[in-house]
């Protein structure tokens, strides 16, 4: 399996990257109680830091609406998923536990500010890519059965049948997401060069080390930018 960003994907948002961490071999059925004081304090952070704060204009959030913006997607009805988390949080609003792993990912997507998916690779059927789609493409939202069509020109993450995610990092498929009986995990995390880079990095190390050490996993990081759009998994 391979995880590639097309070229033109570069090309609409030149200084685009992306941190990966691949895990094997996850015990989801373990460190439930750490993951969620975990998820628990990071969530307290953000109502700490951003609660009286514009979250439209925290430097943070700033690049993904400009992205957003220039793909097309108007960045106040179409929230990125970092935005989403963050806004619900800071109003007082909880996000739940739904698994070690999926709270340890909400987790660190809070603590860093950045845009973290999970997805449960058994799921994945050939490749997994960020493309934008062409006819055909489908979707099914997340905790929901009926599939929807994709208009062509939507930057998505999809595997080799079936949309992952829409509008890049708005809405994940339910297909492939993560539960407690997922045993091999792909997170990506979305970023851009001269922005967030050096965080981006520094949240996939600490994921990968949290993986290793409480999920008895093996686990593998990599970096994919304009230069480097294609790794093996």
């Amino acid at each position: 399996m391979r995880f590639i960003v097309y070229p033109e994907v570069f090309e609409k948002l030149p200084n685009v990257c992306f941190a990966v961490v691949a895990a094997y071999g996850i015990d989801n059925r373990v460190w439930e109680k750490e993951a969620r004081e975990l998820l628990k304090a990071s969530m307290e952070k953000v109502r700490k830091e951003m609660g009286n704060t514009d979250i439209k204009t925290n430097r943070q959030i700033v690049p993904y609406r400009m992205a957003f913006s220039e793909l097309g997607y108007n960045p106040n009805k179409y929230l990125s998923s970092i935005e989403a988390m963050v806004k619900r949080v800071a109003k007082g609003g909880d996000l739940p536990s739904i698994n070690p792993v999926v709270d340890l990912a909400n987790a660190m997507s809070l603590e860093y500010m950045l845009p973290m998916g999970a997805h449960d690779m058994d799921a994945l059927e050939g490749d997994i890519t960020v493309r934008f789609s062409v006819e055909g493409d489908t979707f099914v939202p997340l905790g929901e059965t009926k599939q929807e069509a994709v208009e062509p020109g939507e930057l998505v993450y999809a595997d080799d049948k079936r949309i992952r995610t829409r509008k890049w990092i708005w809405r994940q498929s339910d297909r492939g997401k993560v539960t407690a009986d997922s045993r091999n995990v792909f997170f990506p995390i979305d970023g851009f060069m001269g922005e967030n880079c050096s965080r981006m990095l520094e949240a996939r190390n600490r994921l990968a080390i949290l993986l290793e050490k409480h999920f008895k996993c093996r686990v593998e990081r990599y970096a994919v930018n304009k230069e480097t759009n294609e790794i093996e998994l």
